[in-house]
């Protein structure tokens, strides 16, 4: 059962490790990158931030995709974490059973406009948003789960 999908630009680290997991009450985590499964230092430093107790599964897109459409997760408390609102867009829309999407942080860049203290989208990203609420995703940002939770709709 997906308790969570998080795009944030640093993946796996303590705020996303400690916080999130026990507020979701997870015993998975599920990064899906691209980059990491062949990036032996990326991929030792999400084990050293994994939580103890809680398995750490990654995988590429395409994978994590196939992984959640064969069922082979639904017997886990899973929280999905992601690196881009692209990567985000590639698996809620794959896997329409990802309903609820937080956004964490996003890196500012060229063409990137900032909509929090730690998310700026292009208008790309925000249109792949848009798309997904329009599916039924709730899409709501915040950094760590005490903050106020703020609706990407209700943002202008």
């Amino acid at each position: 059962m997906i308790r969570l999908m998080r795009v944030d630009h640093r993946l796996l680290h303590g705020q996303v490790a400690f916080s999130w997991t026990q507020e979701l009450g997870v015993n998975c985590i599920l990064i899906a990158n691209d980059d990491v499964p062949n990036n032996d230092i990326r991929k030792t430093a999400m084990k050293l931030a994994k939580p103890q107790g809680v398995k750490l599964v990654i995988k590429n897109i395409e994978n994590s995709i196939k992984a959640l459409q064969s069922g082979v997760t639904d017997k886990y408390k899973l929280f999905i974490v992601v690196e881009s609102v692209a990567d985000a867009y590639a698996l809620a829309t794959a896997y329409p059973k990802i309903k609820q999407i937080n956004l964490g942080g996003t890196k500012p860049a060229d063409g990137t406009k900032q909509i929090s203290k730690a998310v700026n989208l292009t208008p790309d990203d925000e249109s792949k948003l848009n798309e997904l609420i329009e599916k039924g995703c709730e899409i709501e940002i915040r950094q760590v789960p005490n903050d106020k939770k703020v609706f990407f709709k209700d943002i202008e």
